[in-house]
């Protein structure tokens, strides 16, 4: 019997997740320590800039901001050129993250800095440059967070064109990290445990999540995590889709779980409230049609691709 390795649904729908679209080729293979210092001296090289969570937008033409810029148009930014990541390659040109080293509050027309999710929230990139600001954004915050060594205690440096930092005295080296999150829609035949935590928008129910402990596979984590949250005997567990979420660099791994009782136990530390819905109540959630007015995540959200996926297959 053969088994259907590569028939998954919607043909890979982590396509369909906010901060997925990154098509910029990230040569691995050739990061050398000289790697963006070379990239800097091209002149086709262009750079994304940063500054205290936020991304610097040319809104010349208003409906589709840029966020890619030359090398000349940042000099007013004072750009820590010698700590600029190279993300990759994009149609033969590079790519760079590079932090401004001035405040960017009053920029003037017709630049902006925008905060990271209200790009995120608000789709204000296309598909592709949302999902490299994700890749820009979290090796940023990844490096601010690792300026000494785990080791020694002492000052590391950046190698690597931004993937690797080095320790100055012990020469230990560091390298990205990306934290694991399992996020799971526990199911019973028609219906769906959601739940809200006191952080949501108002009226926002979603699936739960957390992170994936050391020694813990993907599974283990959603059974876990279900039953420390809402009190859930879980069953059998699915793999559906997963999304980068650069907050600061974290992977949310999308997982349908089987529950295998209607009981339940909010656990009320942790979460506002938590119940479970009807196939039918969750579709009117996602049309917005629901008359308490009750919603699911927006629709770049992973939950709310795991949400639909169940609620749709009836349909």
């Amino acid at each position: 019997m053969s088994l259907p390795l590569f028939q998954f649904p919607d043909n890979e729908p982590s396509k369909l997740v906010g901060f997925a679209g990154n098509r910029l080729d990230r040569q691995s293979e050739k990061r050398s320590d000289t790697a963006s210092h070379d990239a800097l001296a091209q002149s086709d090289t262009r750079l994304m800039v940063l500054e205290g969570g936020r991304l610097v937008l040319d809104y010349s033409d208003p409906a589709n901001p840029n966020a890619l810029f030359s090398l000349e148009q940042v000099q007013d930014f004072q750009p820590d050129l010698d700590n600029a990541i190279l993300l990759g390659l994009q149609d033969g040109y590079s790519v760079l993250a590079v932090t401004a080293q001035i405040n960017t509050d009053n920029l003037g027309e017709p630049l902006k800095a925008v905060p990271y999710r209200a790009i995120y929230v608000d789709n204000i990139l296309p598909d592709d440059m949302t999902g490299a600001m994700a890749e820009a954004i979290a090796l940023d915050a990844w490096h601010k967070n690792h300026q000494f060594c785990g080791r020694c205690g002492q000052k590391t440096s950046m190698r690597a064109g931004g993937f690797k930092r080095t320790c100055d005295a012990c020469d230990t080296e560091t390298f990205p990290r990306t934290d694991p999150v399992a996020i799971m829609l526990p199911v019973r035949g028609d219906k769906c445990i959601l739940a809200r935590s006191p952080h949501f928008a108002p009226l926002t129910y979603s699936s739960l999540a957390g992170f994936i402990e050391p020694g813990e596979t993907i599974e283990a984590a959603v059974r876990r995590e279900s039953a420390e949250e809402m009190g859930l005997n879980i069953g059998r567990v699915g793999y559906y889709a997963s999304q980068p979420w650069p907050f600061p660099y974290s992977l949310m791994i999308g997982c349908h779980a089987e529950v295998l009782s209607d009981d339940f136990t909010v656990d009320f530390g942790e979460l506002e409230d938590g119940r479970w819905f009807s196939r039918d109540e969750v579709r009117l959630m996602l049309a917005g049609t629901h008359p308490d007015g009750l919603i699911t995540p927006q629709k770049n959200a992973i939950a709310s691709h795991l949400i639909a996926a169940w609620a749709n297959l009836d349909a």
